[in-house]
């Protein structure tokens, strides 16, 4: 039961986490970036922040949960970025080149920080992993009940 603990997601469960995520995000940037604006000009934070922020969590998932997958979601990501630019004139707002760039910027680094989390993390879990099968490997070798209680303390 505690090796079970230690073991990440499955591949199948990490990947249907990850299309959730990313679908729900580009859902919530469309809303909010295809919506009318009613808030006053002065509104606090920069409006190419605000992209950045949000591409940069559009891809983060994706970086850190399903690696494999990074590269398709950047490139439907920058896809997605120029989409909203392009309509977002006919909904009352404007298309800008620097929110484009700010949304690349935010793909570009919500990748890396995932990619860089995902080392991080993929580092950690074999450990605990290496870990583990050390024990398991003690108990089958020195068999005994006490060993095997002494091992189930510790993990």
């Amino acid at each position: 039961m505690s090796s079970l603990r230690a073991a990440p997601f499955g591949t199948k469960r990490r990947r249907a986490v990850v299309i959730l995520l990313t679908i729900s995000l580009m859902i919530g940037i469309a809303i909010l970036t295809l919506t009318p604006l009613n808030v006053p000009a002065g509104a606090p934070g920069s409006d190419k922040i605000h992209h950045l922020l949000e591409f940069a969590a559009l891809t983060l998932p994706c970086a850190v949960l399903y690696p494999k997958a990074l590269l398709k979601v950047v490139l439907a990501a920058a896809v997605f970025g120029t989409a909203i630019e392009v309509i977002q004139p006919y909904v009352g707002r404007q298309g800008e080149l620097t929110d484009f760039i700010a949304n690349l910027l935010g793909v570009g680094i919500g990748a890396t920080l995932g990619l860089l989390l995902n080392f991080a993390f993929a580092a950690r879990i074999m450990r605990r992993l290496a870990s583990c099968w050390r024990i398991q490997v003690l108990v089958r070798t020195y068999g005994s009940p006490t060993v095997r209680e002494r091992v189930s303390r510790l993990v």
